[in-house]
């Protein structure tokens, strides 16, 4: 379930370092996004809600009017809303363009400045984050290259935090999916699914946010001194096997398990199950089954409670 997830996001994560594909994945965000909307609001013609999510995920209003969205297959006003929204997001990043190449130019032609890499402030109006790019080669390319580091530095930066963010979902998920025993359910079929959902609810909110801010962020002040020198720092090595991804991964579990043994008395961040529990003696014995291997065994809840805990096995039963 795991090894299945990491490889999309790392995907994802590899094409926004590089760049040589991440106008595909936004171009595919974008489509999702429109497909979405269309399928939520084509049932019952809800034409205000339609209109509604196209300006609040997109930025563009609707193009047709009511009677075309009722009238409509569902595909052809999915290509529609695509076209209109991939227009839209091009001549956004031609405008951010023409408007810093000015400042760029001002910079980079002010003798003062010896600078190599410059920092750029975007905002969509509710958040800001700072952007890096090579102030010679934005120079040259007249802002075009701000664009591209614009698109990958946003891009990174939400993959990143929405894949923590679903590391904590999926911990919890192991510790609750334990107890589908007591209700006479197979866990490892429900931990597979729950994880699934998990997955897809949280690939369906990274594309929401990633295109909400890459449509509505600007430069706050279009001045010069808006944009400063990019602290020099020793270059970050990135993992670049499944192994290391995993290990970095396991490390972070270990860090949360260690967090949260510290503070229980903390407000939950992520949504829980919660289901009741009989109390097991420790001495009693229980089958436990294995995620990854199927193998089943039965032991004393002592002694199962350390494999529990790792997330490698789960309780199938009390004897």
């Amino acid at each position: 379930v795991m090894n299945s997830q990491r490889e999309f996001i790392y995907k994802r994560r590899l094409n926004a370092l590089k760049g040589d594909k991440l106008k595909m994945d936004i171009a595919n965000m974008i489509f999702e996004t429109s497909e979405e909307i269309v399928s939520e609001n084509k049932t019952n013609n809800d034409y205000k809600n339609f209109e509604f999510k196209l300006i609040s995920n997109l930025s563009i209003s609707p193009p047709i009017n009511k009677e075309q969205f009722e009238s409509q297959s569902e595909d052809k006003i999915v290509n529609e809303i695509y076209s209109a929204a991939i227009k839209n997001y091009q001549l956004k990043s031609e405008l951010s363009a023409k408007l810093t190449y000015p400042i760029i130019k001002n910079v980079y032609e002010n003798p003062n400045n010896k600078y190599e890499k410059i920092v750029v402030p975007f905002t969509d109006g509710s958040k800001t984050l700072n952007v890096v790019t090579n102030l010679e080669e934005a120079y040259k390319s007249e802002g075009e290259l701000l664009v591209d580091d614009f698109e990958r530095n946003i891009t990174l930066a939400l993959i990143d935090n929405s894949w923590k963010n679903h590391l904590r979902k999926m911990d919890e998920l192991k510790q609750s999916v334990q107890l589908a025993v007591h209700e006479q359910k197979d866990p490892l079929l429900i931990y597979k699914f729950e994880a699934f959902e998990l997955f897809k609810s949280m690939v369906r909110d990274l594309n929401k946010e990633v295109l909400n801010f890459l449509v509505k962020a600007s430069i706050p002040n279009i001045e010069s001194n808006s944009i400063k020198e990019a602290e020099s720092r020793k270059k970050e090595k990135f993992n670049t096997s499944k192994d290391q991804v995993l290990n970095t991964e396991e490390l972070a579990s270990r860090r949360r398990k260690v967090s949260g043994n510290s503070n229980k008395k903390s407000e939950a961040v992520t949504d829980t199950i919660v289901r009741e529990v009989p109390k097991i003696g420790r001495n009693e014995k229980v089958e436990i089954k294995n995620i990854s291997t199927g193998e089943n065994k039965t032991i004393k809840f002592k002694q199962a409670i350390p494999l529990i805990e790792k997330g490698e096995w789960v309780m199938v039963s009390v004897k």
